[in-house]
């Protein structure tokens, strides 16, 4: 539009929308660029000012306002409101606030004064006109309590078990009164499902989950310094029950059982089971929302079992949440517009009614309901729509049906036999399916389910299920399932589809077995599909690990065997196995590499020659035998003692020189060879058996006194072989005598012991060993010392001042002691003490 001016005013815009605006400037060479407005601009007014303003409380310096919202907010969002109060006496009207809310206290206000106050709303256009309060004086007023039951109809709640019960009294007087519960004349017990709520306006009494028990009268009472005041409230719980029932048939008579969402059902007195040879029954009493879920009754006998199914759920009686300013009174100006907001609450969702008292008709009342809330809406009202409404809500009582048909499969007779399809070909499995509710539908092979893709596709509807294969190929070939589920059950139907194709890889692992030095042997499984073809023989390949080019090893093998030879000792191998059908040469299995050697080894050294210990490993092959040999401590060589095979863990050396020291060792033998023989012995004596020694020689008196006798005898003709170690003990006692005779003997009191006189110990070490001996790394040091003493002396050892280690044997006996080291490394170096 054109103007002459630097301002317009536009006309005819909508309410509420936002604009973006430009202007260009116009000259006799036409018309220039425009400038634009950077953000849009909202066409709106200010708004129409709040309804009513109320004082809902006055202190001795303070007044409590409430506010409705404004009937129209003028085409843009109202951002607040500005609250002004004047004094009697003044014609000045004073700011207080400006707030978000529909109410606010105005404090520090001058005792006894009188006041008027104002609201008005706010938007992006401005004020809108001022809503006065009434006039008010400010001082503190006292008041007794007192109960708004207008909201409880004839002061009676009824509900059903299981409901929950919310009671709102509104209570009023100042100061504020303190407001008790009893029932029943008894004070109310609160718990986690019966509780007290009490606000600054209203007491609230809650019970969850209500039972009969809950029933009684309700007394609520309220107490100031002005009074007392208490109300009654008669609480009803009427509990509903519903039944379970179904028809059994069969023979043998099965047995039934109840189940409730997968848990065997109990027979209680809330719950109760009644059985019959034909009918089964369940009755559940006070029914609670929670007593609702699938409860299944399942017979069974020796021909199987059949289940009937129950869904029920257990429906929340309807529930009004009006508000406390609609339990009053509601007082509406004429002309103006009537709202009625009222939410409610209900499963399933209740029908709503609207009445007038007296049936009087509603036809100027505009009625909207939804399953959260009812409304109810009269414009420009007048006195002839005063009166009493009635709300009513109601749903349809508690139900237990039974709306489950199981799945059933309808599938053409062919599928019932194997379908056998050639290589490359294509494939379709379909079915008709049926059920209530609709059951989903699952495509399976073996567990694993199946989905879509390049070559295979499944298109199900709520009565049709289909499969389709392209170009099959033989891991396409198997069992398929068909399982459809709904809560009535479940059902499957299996195809088995054969495609004929060369067959698959053989059943694995490949298992070798008796590796020797040059041969192996090859087993394995035949193929679990083997193409719709008999297996006519399999082909077998090698090749070194290090080489990639595949060496043919049998071309026609007919069982699932075969002995692999000429192979090269040390060398690395992976076999791999084909079968072969007539439709071709199908999957190689291969084989784990393995090492062709003689799995045999050598036997183990033997353990302790002295106490005849067989070694601890064979080698992987029977022992044989054992070689004896002997090594003389003044030669050089270890000689071979036996010239048979010995295979006892004993032996009788022969042919030993008495007087000499000889120590010995022990090899095991297999079929592979000798072993590497244990570790030589302590140095033994090859000396005679011996035996107990001869009686003493010549045993005689040499001298006597009148108090003593002296004893002598000579050592024994023959000593058993071994030293003489000591004679046995003598008692004596003596005689008195006289002319008359012998008198009686005294004894000794302690026998008497001939005994050696003690000798110090000496050792006869080899003059070898007094000097600097050298031994080369990895020979044994073998050190033998003879020792004397009496008594016995006892040996110990020492390297350079410390213990000797483990690896050191050391050997004691009466008369020699021994050193042995293996096999000697340069830690053993040192100086060693005994």
């Amino acid at each position: 539009m054109k103007c002459p001016s630097c301002s317009v005013r536009i006309p005819n815009l909508s309410e509420g929308s936002e604009y973006y605006f430009r202007v260009s400037a116009e000259n006799e060479f036409g018309i220039g660029e425009a400038a634009e407005t950077s953000d849009p601009i909202r066409a709106s007014q200010a708004p129409t000012p709040p309804q009513m303003v109320a004082i809902t409380d006055v202190t001795k310096n303070s007044v409590s306002l409430a506010w409705t919202k404004s009937k129209h907010d003028g085409g843009s969002r109202i951002t607040g409101y500005v609250l002004e109060a004047q004094k009697k006496g003044t014609d000045q009207w004073t700011h207080v606030t400006t707030v978000k809310s529909l109410d606010f206290t105005v404090k520090n206000l001058n005792e006894s004064e009188e006041y008027v106050f104002r609201v008005m709303a706010v938007n992006l256009s401005g004020r809108s006109l001022p809503r006065e309060s009434k006039h008010v004086v400010i001082r503190e007023q006292s008041t007794e309590p007192e109960f708004d039951l207008r909201g409880i109809c004839q002061k009676t709640v009824i509900a059903k078990a299981g409901d929950n019960i919310k009671v709102e009294v509104p209570v009023t007087g100042r100061p504020k009164p303190t407001v008790s519960w009893q029932k029943d004349n008894q004070a109310l017990k609160l718990t986690q499902r019966t509780m007290v709520e009490n606000t600054s306006t209203s007491s609230i009494l809650t019970m969850n989950e209500c039972l009969r028990s809950d029933s009684g009268v309700y007394s609520v009472t309220g107490k100031n310094i002005v009074g007392s005041v208490t109300e009654n409230i008669i609480v009803k719980v009427a509990g509903e029950s519903f039944k379970l029932d179904a028809d059994v048939a069969g023979q043998p008579l099965p047995s039934m059982v109840w189940t409730k969402d997968g848990k065997d059902v109990e027979n209680t007195s809330k719950l109760q089971i009644k059985m019959s040879d034909t009918n089964s029954g369940l009755v559940n009493k006070d029914s609670l929302r929670k007593d609702g879920g699938e409860f299944v009754l399942t017979a069974t006998n020796v021909g199987g079992f059949a289940k009937h199914i129950f869904n029920v759920k257990v429906l929340i009686a309807p529930e009004i949440d009006l508000d406390a300013d609609l339990r009053k009174i509601v007082n509406i100006r004429a002309c103006n517009t009537l709202r009625l907001f009222v939410p409610i609450r209900g499963r399933p969702t209740p029908e709503v009614k609207w009445a007038r008292e007296n049936d009087e008709p509603l036809d100027r009342a505009t009625i909207e309901n939804t399953s959260s809330f009812t409304s109810l809406v009269i414009g420009n009202v007048n006195r002839f729509d005063s009166g009493k409404y009635n709300l009513t809500v109601e749903n349809r009582p508690i139900t237990a049906k039974d709306e489950i048909e199981p799945p059933r499969i309808s599938i053409d007779p062919q599928y019932t036999q194997t379908i056998v399809v050639n290589a490359g070909d294509n494939f379709k499995i379909d079915a008709d399916v049926h059920g209530k509710p609709v059951p989903t539908i699952h495509w399976m092979k073996g567990d694993q389910e199946l989905g879509n893709t390049i070559h295979r596709e499944i298109k199900n509807t709520e009565s049709y299920a289909s499969i389709s294969v392209k170009e099959a190929k033989l891991a396409d070939g198997g069992l398929y399932t068909l399982l459809l589920k709904n809560p009535g059950g479940e059902k499957g139907v299996q195809v088995n589809i054969c495609v004929l194709d060369k067959p698959g890889a053989p059943e694995g692992p490949v298992t070798i077995t008796g590796v020797t030095c040059d041969q192996c042997c090859l087993s394995w499984k035949a193929p679990k599909q083997d193409g719709g073809s008999k297996i006519t023989h399999y082909i077998v390949e090698r090749r070194e690990t290090s080489r990639l080019i595949w060496t043919l090893v049998e071309p026609k093998v007919p069982i699932e065997y075969l002995k692999v030879t000429k192979l090269l000792e040390g060398n690395e191998y992976i076999f791999r196995v084909m079968p072969v059908n007539k439709f071709g040469v199908g999957e190689a299995l291969q084989s784990d590499p393995v090492v062709i050697k003689d799995p045999f080894t050598l036997p183990d050294a033997p353990k302790a020659v002295e106490v005849s210990n067989a070694p601890t490993s064979d080698g992987g092959t029977p022992i044989t035998g054992y070689v004896i040999e002997k090594h003389d401590k003044e030669g050089v060589r270890w000689t071979r003692c036996n010239r048979q095979t010995v295979t006892d863990l004993t032996f009788k050396v022969t042919g030993l020189l008495e007087g000499h020291l000889y120590e010995f060792r022990v090899a095991a033998e297999n079929g592979v060879g000798v072993g590497e023989p244990s570790s030589a012995t302590v140095y033994y004596k090859a000396l005679d058996p011996v035996f107990k020694p001869g009686p003493p020689n010549n045993p005689k008196v040499t001298d006597t006194t009148k108090s003593s006798v002296s004893l002598a005898w000579g050592k024994p003709m023959h000593d058993g072989g071994c030293e003489i170690q000591g004679y046995i003990e003598y008692k004596f006692r003596v005689c008195a005598i006289n002319k008359v005779g012998v008198g009686e003997p005294a004894d000794l009191p302690d026998p008497i012991l001939p005994e050696d006189k003690a000798e110090e110990p000496d050792l006869d070490i080899d003059p070898e060993f007094r000097k600097l001996a050298i031994i080369k790394a990895g020979r044994p040091l073998r050190v033998f010392i003879p020792i004397r003493g009496r008594p016995v002396p006892q040996i110990k050892w020492e390297k350079d001042e410390c213990p000797l280690k483990e690896t050191v044997q050391v050997e004691v006996t009466s008369s020699h002691t021994s050193l042995v080291i293996d096999k000697v490394s340069r830690v053993d170096s040192g100086k060693y003490t005994v």
